[in-house]
């Protein structure tokens, strides 16, 4: 079964090769609300890692143009923070591995100035001014002010179990590895953005937590996840429920897997998974991503030999931003990365034939991006 947690897997994963090419990232997302207003605000915040290796006092940067005709390699925790709907921005703040405190075992944490990570726990701050945004291309966002204190407890896992499990991780097989502990995930506490206070509760933040880690990215790069379902069949929301796709083309070495997702669907305490690494589910994938003039949208269908699972999803431009990332070897392939938390749509879910739910689907976050577009 696919919901099992692994705090082994949450782990930092840079040793080995991986230590001087690669990153290891931890992702959060949720939606809070306005103290005083009550208006809904989408976040996201990131601890990310690159070539810890090669660190030092200083954060080194992969898009100084005379680190790239030297070829040296990126190497920082980058703290991203941001948010989305109109207006959508994306903060980052770097730090030299000598400023970096790891906790490499299990459980993981990370801590560095006031920014902190832990499973349990989330907290810091990032404020970068027009000027720094301008003059430093390199810092790879925009400008502006947040802070955040939030407690974290990971309800539902998508544990994805890669075929030989352990050892593809330790002979770091894969190009991208994926875990998500907390793809349904509470947070409570508060975010300041821009000097507005928003509250987050777990009641309503829809959060969502995972990691990735690797020596590259996938491209396609395909997200959706959702914890914001109500059942058009029976018309209650679902409090025990949550799906999560991922993927685009992964990589074994230098052989490429063409157009496979990895998906689970946790149905009021039932798991469906659809997933290409158990061979001996016969899991087959179809999906089409693209763009309209004011959207991005996404249809994926995946079946097993008893289950089948629709996805129609699509979000707003004006709601998403292009997120911003270097790979461990220094370059910026992904320049439109389409990233969004405010999707919305449908979710068709069928065993042996027969519907076992249709959902709506609010709170989607979402992911959209070729290499070169």
């Amino acid at each position: 079964m696919f919901n099992k947690s692994d705090l082994s897997r949450d782990r930092c994963m840079l040793t080995g090769g991986f230590a001087s090419l690669g990153y290891d990232w931890w992702w959060h997302s949720f939606t809070g609300r306005n103290e005083s207003t009550g208006e809904e605000k989408a976040f996201f915040i990131e601890f990310f890692v690159c070539n810890p290796a090669s660190g030092g006092d200083e954060p080194v940067f992969g898009q100084i143009q005379d680190n790239q005709e030297k070829g040296v390699r990126p190497s920082y925790l980058m703290v991203k923070a941001g948010v989305w709907g109109e207006g959508a921005s994306q903060m980052h703040r770097f730090f030299g591995w000598n400023s970096v405190k790891m906790e490499m075992g299990v459980p993981f944490s990370i801590s560095a100035s006031d920014c902190y990570l832990d499973e349990k726990k989330l907290a810091g701050s990032i404020s970068v001014s027009a000027s720094e945004a301008s003059d430093h291309p390199e810092y790879m966002c925009d400008a502006g002010d947040i802070s955040w204190d939030l407690k974290i407890e990971k309800k539902t896992a998508y544990n994805v179990g890669y075929g030989a499990g352990r050892l593809f991780r330790y002979l770091q097989l894969f190009e991208m590895f994926w875990h998500a502990e907390g793809m349904k995930t509470y947070f409570d506490g508060e975010v300041v953005y821009n000097g507005v206070t928003y509250k987050v509760s777990r009641e309503n933040c829809f959060g969502y937590s995972d990691k990735n880690w690797g020596r590259d990215f996938t491209s396609p790069w395909v997200w959706l996840s959702s914890n914001d379902l109500v059942s058009k069949v029976t018309g209650m929301r679902l409090n025990d429920s949550v799906f999560d796709i991922g993927g685009g083309c992964p990589k074994i070495g230098p052989v490429s897997l063409k157009r496979k997702l990895l998906s689970a669907y946790w149905h009021e305490g039932k798991g469906y998974e659809f997933n290409f690494s158990k061979f001996w589910t016969m899991t087959r994938t179809r999906f089409d991503c693209g763009e309209t003039e004011d959207e991005i949208i996404w249809h994926v269908e995946q079946k097993t030999l008893f289950n089948r699972m629709v996805t129609d999803i699509r979000c707003k431009k004006k709601d998403m931003l292009f997120i911003n990332y270097e790979a461990p070897n220094g370059k910026k392939l992904h320049n439109r990365l389409w990233n969004g938390g405010n999707g919305e749509g449908t979710v068709k879910l069928y065993h042996l034939g027969k519907l076992v739910d249709e959902v709506s689907c609010g709170h989607v976050g979402c992911e959209y991006g070729v290499y070169g577009e």
